[in-house]
């Protein structure tokens, strides 16, 4: 059975960091697109990043970008999202998801490409 369980949310001062881990188990990562997204109270789900199977190829909000980075270890089949000087508006539940789809640099932020979900961590940025 597909699964992917998240972990390292928590709450965080304004210019702090986390890592979130995407851990997947039924399935190896090198044949999935694996993104990270997040919803806000209020909000619709936003892609954050993505990193793809077969190349490794990442992709980033503009929100996140130079402040996050997505990661694989392959073998530990884990996905990782370092977030560095979060910020308030970084506030959310975060996912992590899996999708077999083409073109990922053009649909990596599309929540409906992607098949399996895990249940979502909570990232809570304030002072």
């Amino acid at each position: 059975q597909l699964q992917l369980v998240e972990s390292g949310g928590g709450s965080v001062q304004p210019g702090g960091s986390l890592r979130l881990s995407c851990a997947a188990s039924g399935f190896t990562l090198d044949d999935y697109v694996i993104g990270w997204f997040r919803q806000a109270p209020g909000k619709e789900r936003e892609g954050v990043s993505s990193i793809t199977g077969s190349t490794g190829s990442t992709f980033y909000a503009d929100s996140v970008k130079g402040r996050f980075t997505i990661s694989r270890d392959n073998a530990k089949n884990t996905v990782y999202l370092q977030m560095n000087s979060l910020k308030p508006e970084d506030t959310a539940v975060y996912y992590c998801a899996a999708g077999r789809f083409s073109f990922a640099g053009l649909m990596w932020y599309r929540a409906a490409k992607y098949d399996y979900w895990g249940q979502g961590t909570q990232v809570t940025v304030s002072s």
